[in-house]
Formats: C-alpha cells, sequence, structure tokens
C-alpha cells in the first residue's frame, strides 16, 4: 500500500492493505457489494452476526478488540485486513458517520486501513493484490519445505470460493468448515431463527427443511472445488442465542409500546421473541448449551446436517466426483455423549444410503478442545476415525479463561508487564494447554496407532506452535 496522512493507528489484527468505501453495518456492506461497490466494514466491536458483512468486504476496521478479537480471527480466517482496536475511532451509529482524530468520514465515503501496521487513513490509497506465482523464490523454497515436512497444511474454509482459493495456493484439505457461518447468511438466518422460535419438534423441522436445500448446495460446491481430498466439517457449535442477536433490545420496544398502549400482532411477536431470548440466557454461555450438546437436545439439527453432507457426497458423486466428508462433532466431554452421536449419526447416515440407494463414504471424529476429552482420549479413540484440536476453546478451558473479556480487560497487561510471556490466544500455552495436547496425542494413538490429528484453532498460524504441533506428531495444521 502506498503512504498517505495517517488519521489512526490501531493493533495489527491481519496483515495486508485494503481500500474502499466505509460502511457501518453487516446488511448495508453486504447490499453495496452488490451494487458493485467495494466495502471495508467499519464496527466498534465485530460478532458472529456480522459474519456475512465481514465476507462481503475487502477489509475490517473495529474501534475495539484486539489481535485474539473475533474481528482479527474471523478476518485471517477469510484472509482479510484488518485494524483491530483503533483508540481515535469514534463511531456514531445513530449518526452514520466516524471520527478518526480531527477528521469526519461519513458513512460511504472512501477510506484505507494497512493490517501489517496498523494505519487508518481517509481516502483511498493505491494498493497491488499479491501475485505467488510470480514470487518464484519463495516458491522454491516452499518446494524445498515440501520436500522435508511431515506436517500435512489444510485450510479453515466456510464457502466454496475459499476452497477454490485454497486449493490454488495449494491446500490438502480443509480442515475446518464451519457449519455455523453458513447459517448467518441473509436468506438463511430467518429460516435458523424460525427454528429457533418453534415450540414443537414439528416446527423446528419444518424450519430446518427450509435451511437443508442452502446446506446440502454449499457442500456439493465445496466438495467440487476440493475434488479428491478431505472436508472436515464441524457440526453447529455457538449457543442459540448468537442468532437472535439482533433481537437484544427488543424488551425497550415492548415497553414503548406497552406505555403509549400500543396493540397488536407485532407487539404479540416481539413478546414471544423476548421470552424465548429469557429461555435461552445463560450466565456463561460459552461453558451452556453448545457444540454436541445443542445436538444431543435437538437431534433435527445434527439431523439436517448429516442429510446435507451426505446427500450433497451423493449428489457429486453421481457426476463423478470424488468427495470426502469428515463429519466433526465439537466439545465432547464424555463417552456417554459420543456414543449416542455415533449412533443418531449411523441411523441418518443409513436412512440417506437406502433413500439415495448408494454407500456414501464418510468419516467420523471429534474436536479435543476441553480438558477431560484430553483425558479420555483413548476411550474416544475407539468411536473415532480422527481427532482435531479446537486450541482455541482448548485454552479458554484449561487456563480458565474468557478469550473475549481477557482480550478487552487484563491480558494486553500480563503480556507488556510479563506476567506471561504471550498471549495464549496467539502463541500456543505449551506448558499447560500443550501437555493436555501431548497426552492426547499418547493416550489417542496409544488405542489406534494410526489415528489421525490435526488443529484447527488460531494456533495453527503461529510458527513456534506450529513447531510444537510437529513435535508432538500432529497430522496437519
Amino acid at each position: 500500500m502506498g503512504r498517505g496522512v495517517v488519521r489512526g493507528k490501531g493493533v495489527r489484527a491481519a496483515p495486508g492493505g485494503a481500500r474502499g468505501h466505509g460502511w457501518f453495518g453487516a446488511e448495508r456492506a453486504v447490499g453495496i457489494k452488490g451494487q458493485q461497490q467495494v466495502v471495508v466494514l467499519v464496527r466498534p466491536e465485530t460478532s458472529p452476526d456480522d459474519c456475512h458483512g465481514m465476507s462481503a468486504a475487502t477489509g475490517i476496521l473495529t474501534a475495539r478488540g484486539g489481535s485474539t478479537s473475533h474481528a482479527a480471527v474471523v478476518a485471517r480466517g477469510l484472509g482479510l485486513p484488518c485494524v483491530a482496536g483503533c483508540a481515535a475511532l469514534s463511531i456514531d451509529l445513530a449518526k452514520r458517520e466516524m471520527r478518526v482524530g480531527d477528521v469526519v468520514i461519513k458513512e460511504g465515503d472512501a477510506i484505507s486501513i494497512d493490517g501489517t501496521t496498523g494505519e487508518v487513513f481517509a481516502g483511498e490509497l493505491p494498493t497491488k493484490a499479491p501475485n505467488y506465482a510470480a514470487e518464484t523464490e519463495l516458491i522454491e523454497l516452499l518446494s524445498w519445505a515440501d520436500k522435508r515436512r511431515r506436517l500435512g497444511v489444510w485450510v479453515n474454509a466456510d464457502t466454496p470460493g475459499e476452497c477454490i482459493e485454497a486449493r490454488k495456493l495449494g491446500a490438502e484439505g480443509v480442515g475446518l468448515a464451519r457449519t455455523e457461518h453458513m447459517f448467518r447468511q441473509a436468506e438463511r438466518l430467518p429460516h435458523v431463527q424460525a427454528m429457533i422460535m418453534a415450540d414443537t419438534e414439528d416446527g423446528r423441522k419444518a424450519a430446518l427443511a427450509k435451511l437443508l436445500p442452502f446446506q446440502q448446495g454449499d457442500f456439493r460446491e465445496m466438495y467440487k472445488a476440493m475434488d479428491g481430498l478431505p472436508v472436515v466439517i464441524r457440526l453447529i457449535d455457538p449457543p442459540l442465542h448468537e442468532f437472535l442477536r439482533e433481537f437484544a433490545t427488543v424488551n425497550v420496544d415492548i415497553a414503548v409500546a406497552e406505555a403509549t398502549g400500543t396493540n397488536g400482532e407485532d407487539l404479540e411477536r416481539k413478546k414471544n421473541i423476548w421470552r424465548r431470548l429469557e429461555q435461552l440466557h445463560e450466565d456463561n454461555p460459552m461453558l451452556g448449551l453448545r457444540g454436541c450438546r445443542l445436538l444431543l437436545v435437538y437431534p433435527e439439527i445434527l439431523e439436517m446436517q448429516i442429510r446435507a453432507i451426505l446427500g450433497a457426497a451423493a449428489d457429486v458423486a453421481a457426476h463423478g466426483i470424488k468427495a470426502k466428508p469428515e463429519i466433526m462433532m465439537p466439545l465432547v466431554a464424555t463417552m456417554g455423549e459420543l456414543d449416542r452421536l455415533v449412533e443418531q449419526v449411523t441411523a441418518v447416515a443409513k436412512a440417506v444410503e437406502a433413500e439415495r440407494k448408494v454407500k456414501i463414504p464418510y468419516k467420523f471424529g471429534t474436536m479435543i478442545e476441553l480438558p477431560r476429552a484430553c483425558i479420555i482420549a483413548d476411550q474416544i479413540a475407539e468411536k473415532t476415525e480422527f481427532f482435531s484440536f479446537g486450541t482455541n476453546d482448548l485454552t479458554q478451558t484449561v487456563l480458565g479463561i474468557s478469550r473475549d473479556d481477557a482480550q478487552k480487560s487484563f491480558l494486553s497487561r500480563y503480556v507488556e508487564q510479563k506476567i506471561i510471556p504471550d498471549d495464549p490466544f496467539q502463541v500456543l500455552d505449551q506448558g499447560g494447554v500443550g501437555a493436555m495436547m501431548r497426552m492426547a496425542v499418547e493416550r489417542g494413538r496409544k488405542t489406534k496407532p494410526g489415528l489421525k490429528i490435526g488443529i484447527c484453532g488460531e494456533h495453527a498460524g503461529e510458527p513456534a506452535s506450529v513447531a510444537f504441533c510437529h513435535r508432538i506428531g500432529l497430522t496437519y495444521v
């Protein structure tokens, strides 16, 4: 990126330069991209509800957060430049404007960001797209490494486009496809919300039936892109309330309507939403009803997702595409959970095969992201064909640290004052989290010597952490 007048500086959250029109909301970003305009998404901070807007953007700028914030993690996964935690940035969502230092920038005005330096600029600066094919020295160096390395290199990808790009760059498989990211796209979210709001199993199944074609279509295109390579698909992981964030203040609307004597269907609808939000409320949702627990409480979600995964595999196989789906269960902690999940997946798979009159090969595995899963890895290996370490959650549960909260409060100070050597969400805590991983590898392979084990956490892109994964014998990062 060329140089201009720096208007602010934040955390170098994801490298690269981006320019475009600054827009302050995910829906606006998607709409503007649809008009063939280049977008830089600007938010106070991002949440999972912003993922479709982030995918539509060429870069991301936030006023709050750090290098392990939601914005930073998702941006790196998407390959987008990101500047996070820009202290000089003040966003007024009501006025649709922001201030960077003494400069006022209206929504839709041109801005540029440099994720490599953390700098923010008013106006559009020239950028240059990377051309890896022209980097002959880099390609030669990597070819030498390919001859010596033992670790495979896979990609985190949630869309067919990401799979296509990753394969061009040499990815040997998809190590993590996060199905909930597919749920958050604008045309799908209403069906997810209808499923959550449903009072009966039949109501949930009706909503999921409308979601099934979207998810199955995604998988079809991903299999085509990765033809012959494995695609590890994680079933839904986050708690359900994350899909209802847009209704977080609906109680205010209810209070205003009641105070003014306004009645009608809209008020009743909002009251139903608020009641459901209260039912879903958890004091510590990241340790609550999510991951495989959600699939066990609502098995119809699991059924829809398995039907989409295997149905798509059957679809592409009929056209000569070799699909290699690997179904991964998140947040497993007990054998009781795993046994039930195996039963449910097997039953759905048999039903799909009977309907399609074809055998559909797949592998079954789990994320290892809780300390107890590491301890009983020898038992888990009896029922699974692969492990994948989810080191973001494993770090949270081993250290007892909430990643998002710690980044806002004490973690930066801990690193600055050398209380800890590194941010454990950036650089793997080898003495604690790493020890649990080593235990899981040893115990898992004691039961199943050829067990495939990967890592799909944020640490898979950090050099010291990758070196540790090599030392303990992981299959891929």
